[in-house]
């Protein structure tokens, strides 16, 4: 199944902070997918961006890297909608040392026409 283009930041995102909080913890992606309950290749897709974890799954890999939730999540916030309708909510992310980027609103629109 295609990645939704709505996800695709997130998933970068997030793919990032699983691989350092992994390589923190000094595991292989086989350990911690073990420890995890999930394959091997679950993990690398989830490090690569192509997936999104389920609420349960990332509770699952950050008790399992030793970590917490909130770190596996480093940089994602959510950016509300304004009271104005075309302004519309997005992520926006935070990159080291915290430089903020947002997705625009013509991108957020058109990842929903797309659904």
């Amino acid at each position: 199944m295609p990645q939704k283009k709505r996800d695709v930041g997130v998933a970068e995102r997030f793919g990032q902070n699983l691989r350092r909080e992994r390589r923190r913890g000094g595991l292989t992606q086989e350990e911690l997918a073990h420890r995890a309950s999930l394959h091997r290749t679950e993990v690398g897709r989830l490090e690569t961006g192509e997936r999104v974890p389920r609420i349960d799954t990332l509770i699952r890999l950050a008790d399992s890297a030793a970590t917490t939730p909130e770190a596996l999540l480093d940089g994602i916030q959510w950016v509300p909608a304004l009271p104005a309708p075309e302004v519309l909510g997005a992520f926006s992310f935070s990159s080291w040392p915290h430089r903020v980027s947002r997705v625009s609103n013509d991108e957020s629109k058109q990842a929903r026409e797309d659904n």
